[in-house]
């Protein structure tokens, strides 16, 4: 992956995407929210890729679009281009959900705009005891509910403190973002970049079709009646049974090691 917004590399099957304009806090501009909505696009067939790692150079994790270079631009665009605009806004936290892979955040600062609703579409995240989260569309006159704002965050901090986050704009510090559930560790600064991709790395050693599957009905069940979700979990269950991922799990445990679920995936590939 050639990537010219930000910086991009492999790491024992973690993808690092590290968001790099230090200068500007990580702020997001028309060119990075497309190679960012692609990069998670291409991910998803990445065969050399079991998780990725999203985190952000300095002292901010991303705060969001560029005041220059989107903000300002975008208070004379036309109603056509402004729907274009959050059209692709909305891709990019969609392409994060559908790629059936684990996703860290590793929140290394201030964090807010569309870098929370980023840091929300992240399936596990991990903060350094500065990172500072707000939602702050409400203060510049816009809906809580963007890019998908209002759909992640009910779902990791419950109904009341979501809509406390997204009416208000408010910040929430490290310490009460973990109380209520939306980082998942925090830790030193100094100590997040080793902390996240630890995370990162023992999710790429997981199995990767078991990981995959909770994702796609972590996403579904949402929308689903406790029976239907019963059916769909035992389908899905029942498909898990039939991976590679399960047989080495039992050979595992019969044989006292720890599973190479990645060693188990390439030789499936090899006989097919």
């Amino acid at each position: 992956m050639q990537a010219q917004h930000f910086r991009y590399h492999e790491d024992q099957g973690v993808a690092v995407i590290r968001l790099d304009r230090p200068e500007r806090l990580n702020a997001l501009t028309f060119d990075s929210y497309r190679e960012l909505t692609e990069a998670f696009a291409t991910l998803r067939t990445r065969a050399s890729v079991r998780a990725v790692l999203v985190t952000g150079t300095g002292r901010a994790f991303c705060t969001g679009g560029d005041q220059r270079d989107i903000i300002a631009p975008l208070l004379s665009a036309t109603p056509a281009e402004l729907n274009a605009f959050t059209r692709m806004t909305c891709e990019l936290i969609a392409n994060m959900r559908r790629l059936e892979k684990p996703v860290v955040g590793g929140l290394n600062g201030i964090t807010c705009g569309a870098g929370a609703v980023m840091a929300a579409a992240c399936d596990v995240r991990v903060a350094a005891e500065s990172a500072k989260i707000a939602f702050l569309f409400t203060k510049v006159g816009l809906s809580g509910a963007d890019m998908g704002a209002a759909w992640l965050l009910p779902r990791i901090v419950g109904l009341g403190r979501a809509s406390e986050m997204l009416m208000t704009g408010d910040w929430v510090d490290a310490r009460r973002a973990y109380e209520i559930g939306l980082y998942n560790q925090v830790v030193p600064d100094a100590e997040l970049p080793e902390a996240a991709l630890k995370m990162a790395r023992a999710l790429a050693a997981g199995p990767s079709f078991g990981l995959a599957v909770t994702k796609r009905m972590l996403n579904a069940e949402a929308s689903m009646s406790f029976e239907a979700a019963m059916a769909a979990e035992g389908w899905a269950q029942a498909e898990c049974m039939s991976s590679p991922d399960y047989a080495e799990g039992y050979r595992a445990f019969v044989e006292k090691r720890a599973p190479d679920f990645a060693g188990a995936a390439k030789r499936a590939g090899s006989r097919t």
